[in-house]
């Protein structure tokens, strides 16, 4: 089914975010600069109206894509953090507090494998669009880029018993 809005249903005593936050923090400026709207409008066709369970916010799954790769985490750390840090939940959407765990960190593979490769990629390109609206990415910039080759298969033999004695 399509994505459903995020809950910001206010309960009695439940506090807003935007009350409880420092609105000069570094994430909630961050969340004003992104385009949100692209998100919903690249990745809405992924989902269903009709059959299945409610699809979770786009905004939810997308923010916290960009919150775990930023800081480094893993799916589950990052849901476990999702429910104690307010400033994510305010980057991922949320007007009030949260004291339930919105999704599983089984969501998060699931939705990285429905929007694939080509949705990898338009999650950087709104990276690098958000960085050159911001002016924390100019020209000077792209001039360059640097190739991190650490990660690749290197072609590297080491001398073994066996190896030895074919040689």
């Amino acid at each position: 089914m399509t994505p459903k809005k995020t809950q910001n249903h206010p309960e009695i005593f439940q506090s807003r975010l935007d009350n409880l936050l420092n609105m000069r923090h570094k994430l909630v400026k961050l969340s004003q600069q992104i385009n949100w709207k692209a998100f919903e409008n690249e990745f809405g066709n992924f989902y269903t109206p009709e059959w299945g369970r409610p699809g979770l916010p786009i905004r939810l799954l997308a923010g916290l894509t960009y919150l775990s790769r930023m800081f480094d985490f893993s799916d589950e750390a990052s849901v476990e953090m999702l429910l104690e840090n307010p400033y994510w939940q305010y980057f991922c959407g949320y007007e009030y507090f949260q004291i339930s765990s919105p999704l599983e960190a089984s969501s998060l593979v699931r939705w990285r494998k429905r929007i694939g490769e080509k949705g990898v990629e338009f999650l950087l390109k709104q990276t690098i669009v958000t960085a050159q609206k911001t002016g924390q990415l100019t020209e000077k910039h792209m001039e360059k880029v640097n190739g991190d080759t650490t990660v690749q298969e290197k072609n590297i033999a080491f001398p073994t018993d066996a190896r030895l004695y074919r040689r």
